[in-house]
């Protein structure tokens, strides 16, 4: 009997051994629908690496931007791996923050969409991988349109949405025309640098100077201020993504400009009271079709430094590969893929039949270019951003000047100026000029 538990206790041991030799690997992410999914999923992976144990943190957006930038300047190591946006790669690569990927030719690098590998490349390096990608277009009721007679064209102009707008605004039933107007960097600003770029304007110069009083930045602003003034639902200054994909879904706008992502919601039954209704085109153009609309992607990075670096990198390929796309169809429907990362999504004859919003999606994505996204030359890589550390800050300022200036608490001129006097103090304190 004692030899028995003496084998029984050593056995004990020889597997707590082997667990605690597993490699753990802490992954910060952002709690939106695919991230949770992909946690969800990732029982498989540990299933295949039975060496490799995850830990998840899920945070919000803006408290996952928090922590992960605080861990990766102060070396804190806390993550192994990281999920950021197409703002960080670049900017982080560069500072040598983070480890450059190396893919095997299984993982099939020359598959990622040019745009989204081009905006996440330094160098020719890659430092992070996209785990989904979107641009923004045009979201419209076709029933709308067609009672009003007219036929939307596949690359309208911001002439053709107004017109557009005037004839379909039929408060309170429906508005005309729904954008984003909640104060941040990436709420209100990711769309009005769109509509600046497209009107021929930049946010720098080539050196580095503001142009935020520029006759491009005032054209479009007075446009988007008089558009939503006449055509938009009342409280625009507080609406952003979430807010407007509420009011679409129970058939209060007759069009919207954002993200590609929202076309599979928005022409979903289950959550879509107007799915039937929903069509697509790109996002519109004014002056030049250069930064019409934007591009992004939600990416999985190693922190350089990092000591788990071929479990991470292991981890890293897996969620971001053909393969896993592959899973997530056989799992939850080809509808639910995560899209906007490689051609071979689009390609795949059972994603284009449930998601008839794939080809526009597709075209705003190709059409992007992070390198060229103004009509003047700029100093910056970034369509709806500049990829610098100070634009956040630069961005949330002016974010809360275009806001007011919606709200009509302050005027179009006042709140550029505002806006051009905050960037120039910003930019001087860094050192960009003097």
């Amino acid at each position: 009997m004692k030899f028995r538990l003496a084998t029984v206790f050593a056995a004990g041991l020889l597997a707590a051994a082997g667990a605690n030799a597993a490699t753990e690997l802490v992954i910060a992410t952002v709690n939106n629908g695919h991230m949770i999914e992909m946690q969800k999923l990732s029982k498989n992976f540990e299933a295949a690496n039975p060496d490799i144990k995850l830990k998840w943190v899920t945070l919000e957006e803006g408290v996952l931007r928090q922590r992960v930038t605080t861990d990766i300047a102060t070396k804190g190591g806390q993550f192994d791996i990281m999920t950021i946006g197409m703002y960080e790669a670049p900017i982080w690569g560069k500072k040598g923050w983070l480890t450059e990927l190396k893919t095997d030719a299984a993982y099939d690098v020359d598959d990622l969409l040019p745009a989204v590998r081009g905006g996440l490349t330094v160098d020719g390096k890659l430092f992070a991988a996209p785990f989904y990608g979107e641009s923004s277009m045009l979201m419209y009721r076709k029933d709308l349109a067609d009672k009003a007679g007219i036929k939307v064209a596949d690359n309208p102009t911001w002439t053709d949405i107004k017109a557009l707008a005037a004839k379909i605004h039929n408060p309170p039933n429906t508005y005309g025309i729904c954008l984003r107007g909640k104060p941040g960097w990436g709420d209100n600003m990711a769309f009005l640098s769109t509509l600046v770029n497209t009107h021929g304007g930049q946010w720098f110069d080539m050196s580095w100077k503001p142009q935020l009083e520029s006759k491009p930045w005032k054209d479009a602003i007075t446009f988007y201020v008089d558009l939503l003034k006449n055509y938009g639902p009342p409280g625009s200054s507080n609406n952003s993504f979430n807010e407007i994909l509420a009011l679409t879904n129970s058939g209060k706008c007759g069009m919207w400009i954002d993200a590609t992502i929202a076309a599979s919601f928005v022409s979903d039954p289950k959550q879509s009271k107007v799915a039937d209704q929903m069509a697509f085109a790109q996002a519109p153009t004014a002056v030049t079709p250069k930064g019409a609309n934007w591009l992004w992607s939600w990416n999985l990075a190693i922190p350089a430094g990092s000591k788990k670096v071929d479990a991470a990198q292991k981890f890293v390929t897996w969620a971001t590969s053909k393969e896993y796309i592959q899973l997530v169809a056989k799992t939850n429907g080809w509808a639910n893929v995560p899209t906007g990362t490689r051609k071979s999504t689009y390609a795949s004859p059972e994603f284009q039949k449930a998601a008839r919003f794939a080809a526009a999606e597709l075209k705003a994505i190709e059409s992007a270019n992070p390198t060229d996204s103004t009509l003047p030359k700029s100093p910056y890589v970034g369509v709806q951003f500049a990829a610098i550390p100070e634009f956040q800050s630069i961005g949330i300022a002016v974010g809360q000047q275009m806001s007011a200036a919606l709200a009509g608490k302050t005027s179009v001129d006042d709140a550029l100026k505002a806006s051009q006097v905050a960037a120039e103090r910003e930019m001087k304190k860094a050192g960009y000029y003097k």
